[in-house]
């Protein structure tokens, strides 16, 4: 019999979270697992991806605001579809863990993704207690990055055997700097921008937390007259980035691409990734731009530190400063054969430690899956 792993989160819609979890539901064995996506909210673009013949998806219009009738209407679902795990996903959806314990879900599991703009630093008092109430529902703790992990075990006190950091994974077939050529072109053709352009590119929900506001700040230092800057992207930031891109006079050295459905289709074909955010779990992106062969520029931020090997695969600088961002850009602008170096590096990187392949067995043996084979 196959173990059927419910997955819940606020929204299943495009970002990293999202990403993750679509490549989790599709590598795991479909020979040991069913798949429920419960969504607090509704479903977006990331149902499109699912591909895996036995997932259903489940949505429960929370309404904006406190809502607790969603609690009641997971709790009747979950006794209607009697998943054998509860896998919740960041703060807005750990409170399901209480509901599934009540409704009798035998193994419960909670993954930290990140945090917000509003708890950079994991020190909201109220956050803090929540987490710890919920504590006794949830049987395991998943963090994605080890910076994550010790927050959980130092700050909230959680049981060390509780907690097991999975980093996440990438894929090396649909990242890869074998496909730059061709997604080069697309980049300058979506741009317009003349051959001798020098790309430099961003990947990200348009959201606060990724401070793409400073990012612009930085565009306006670069010194080298070929540098452009590409935010990939959609989210609520949208109209103040372009409204500030107008303000700097950035038009035509910055350019933001929203509805972009294949990022791989785009990203080897830029020179730099650059990272600016405030606060980050481990982010797929960079991931991803590492496995597309590019050298990376990014704020030491949650588990960026982890990702990145400095003068060897990128530069880490501190968050929300402008002047220190642009300085490691303009260093890899004034050093071209760093770009080349550094990217092959991170490539290689990518393929010795982050391959999907020994993520899923960790969730495999996770959820069960290991000893039900």
């Amino acid at each position: 019999m196959k173990i059927h792993c419910c997955h819940l989160l606020y929204r299943f819609d495009i970002g990293g979270l999202e990403s993750v979890l679509v490549e989790l539901i599709q590598r795991l064995p479909r020979s040991h697992y069913r798949h429920s996506v419960i969504a607090l909210t509704d479903h977006g673009a990331a149902a499109e991806r699912l591909t895996h013949e036995d997932v259903t998806l489940h949505a429960l219009n929370k309404r904006a605001g406190k809502d607790l009738a969603v609690w009641w209407r997971l709790y009747k679902l979950l006794r209607q579809l009697k998943p054998d795990v509860m896998h919740s996903c960041n703060l807005s959806a750990l409170e399901g863990q209480g509901v599934a314990a009540l409704a009798g879900v035998p193994l419960r599991i909670h993954a930290e993704h990140g945090r917000d703009s509003y708890d950079l630093d994991g020190s909201n008092a109220k956050y803090r207690l929540l987490r710890k109430l919920i504590n006794p529902f949830i049987h395991h703790w998943v963090p994605v990055s080890h910076d994550l992990a010790r927050w959980l075990t130092q700050s909230l006190a959680i049981a060390p055997n509780k907690v097991s950091p999975i980093i996440n994974g990438v894929d090396l077939q649909r990242f890869n700097p074998g496909y730059g050529v061709e997604a080069r072109r697309r980049l300058l053709a979506v741009t317009g921008w003349p051959r001798q352009s020098k790309l430099i590119v961003t990947v990200g929900r348009l959201w606060s937390v990724k401070d793409h506001s400073n990012l612009l700040q930085a565009a306006q230092l670069l010194q080298d007259p070929a540098a452009r800057v590409i935010i990939v992207g959609d989210g609520p930031e949208q109209a103040s980035l372009q409204q500030q891109i107008a303000q700097l006079e950035l038009g035509g050295r910055v350019e933001l691409l929203h509805g972009v459905e294949d990022v791989a289709t785009l990203l080897p074909g830029a020179d730099l990734f650059v990272l600016p955010s405030m606060a980050e779990g481990t982010p797929l992106t960079l991931l991803e731009a590492m496995a597309a062969g590019l050298p990376v520029v990014a704020t030491g931020v949650g588990g960026v530190p982890d990702l990145v090997v400095v003068d060897e695969t990128g530069l880490l600088v501190p968050p929300r400063e402008a002047p220190a961002l642009a300085a490691a850009l303009n260093h890899y602008l004034e050093h071209p054969e760093l770009l080349t170096s550094h990217g092959a590096a991170g490539r290689q990187r990518a393929e010795q430690h982050y391959g999907w392949p020994h993520v899923i067995a960790q969730y495999d043996q996770l959820f069960g899956g290991t000893e039900h084979g």
